[in-house]
């Protein structure tokens, strides 16, 4: 039953975030081409959807950790990574390339398939492919230092 309510509760923010996209006109690559645009037709309207999610994400957070556990889970999942460093800037500095032009990013991505058009298969599809590729490349990576780590600790002992 547990598990059916997390589904069902999943799902009602997930159509209430989904909503709240379609409401501001968030799915819409024009809308976020044109506010990246500052030197032609801008439209800082994006900016008021994002300040009124950072305003309510400032309020509910502290008010939802203050809690002993969450509603329909054993335990807070909050990052443990709280640092900033070169895969952040890195992953930042590609979202928004990415965002910019495709006028997407993941959640108004998902919405814009209610749309059934060969323009947003093409981007979800994009998406998909570097989400997967990324985690493959990383995972290499990854490994290779493990191992080189492994052996340079040979060498030295």
């Amino acid at each position: 039953m547990i598990q059916f309510q997390r589904l069902l509760f999943a799902l009602i923010a997930g159509t209430l975030f989904g909503l709240g996209l379609s409401v501001a006109q968030m799915i819409d690559p024009a809308k976020v081409v044109n506010f990246l645009n500052f030197f032609g037709q801008w439209d800082p309207s994006l900016a008021f959807v994002m300040g009124g999610g950072l305003l309510v994400n400032a309020i509910a957070t502290p008010l939802i950790l203050h809690r002993e556990r969450p509603i329909l889970a054993e335990l807070f999942k909050v990052p443990a990574k709280t640092e900033i460093d070169r895969k952040i800037i890195i992953g930042g500095v590609l979202f928004g390339i990415g965002w910019g032009l495709a006028g997407y990013c993941p959640g108004p991505m998902l919405t814009s398939l209610s749309f059934i058009n060969a323009d947003i298969v093409y981007v979800v599809a994009a998406y998909v492919i570097g989400t997967f590729g990324t985690k493959w490349v990383v995972a290499r990576v990854e490994a290779a230092r493990h191992i080189k780590h492994k052996v340079d600790e040979a060498c030295v002992g």
